[in-house]
């Protein structure tokens, strides 16, 4: 049977213009990368691949990735005025434009910086219709569409990890949508992304740092 497809699948979802790749897509981009980030970072690199270098000004690629990362949905009126929202809100955005390789056009690496020093690395792409894929955390490959709530799991690669934390999971009664795990190299630092029906509980996530292994526990929710 053919999946059915919703209304919004067909013209887009409901945002301010002018195109629901370069402009919506963009914000949700953003906006999942400031999720992945843990918050608001007080500065933010930005660099624009393929369509979103050669056309992302015009279609106010830039305005929606900024508002984004200052929470805005794809139908806040305020995205036009993005760049003072941010400037107001002790956010600094560089932009530059660069061919990052082989991956889709409407691409942008977002280097993020937190008041501590913290730095990240958040690389993905507008897919079209409003849908994005966060394809790179830091050093790893990965996929988050934001659709779901993501457990992300730092850890060291080694035995027992991976069940413990599906252990963990499992007796808080959290359903498990889909798992991927990346790594350094064998026996270097790893990172798993869990997309689950329902948010974690706080109490999963103490119960999650203690797994043998664990660097470190985030929860992404859904954009």
């Amino acid at each position: 049977m053919a999946q059915q497809r919703s209304v919004f699948d067909i013209i887009g979802p409901v945002m301010i213009g002018p195109s629901s790749s370069h402009t919506a897509g963009a914000v949700r981009l953003g906006e999942l990368a400031r999720a992945i980030f843990g918050g608001q970072p007080v500065t933010a690199d930005i660099v624009l691949h393929g369509s979103f270098a050669s056309t992302g000004t015009g279609h106010g690629t830039d305005l929606a990735l900024v508002a984004g990362l200052l929470g805005m949905a794809p139908d806040d009126p305020r995205i036009p005025d993005a760049f003072a929202e941010a400037a107001e809100a002790g956010l600094a955005v560089a932009f530059t434009t660069d061919d990052l390789g082989e991956v889709h056009p409407n691409t942008a690496r977002l280097v993020l910086h937190a008041s501590d020093g913290r730095e990240m690395l958040v690389q993905g792409c507008s897919v079209g219709g409003g849908d994005v894929v966060v394809t790179r955390i830091g050093e790893f490959e990965v996929a988050v569409s934001g659709d779901l709530p993501v457990l992300v799991v730092a850890h060291r690669d080694q035995p027992g990890v991976i069940a413990g934390v599906t252990a963990v999971l499992a007796a808080e009664g959290v359903n498990v949508a889909s798992m991927e795990v990346s790594r350094e190299r064998r026996g270097a630092s790893a990172l798993m992304i869990i997309e689950t029906d329902n948010p974690v509980a706080e109490s999963s996530l103490d119960e999650l740092r203690k797994v043998a292994g664990v660097t470190g526990v985030r929860t992404v929710p859904a954009v």
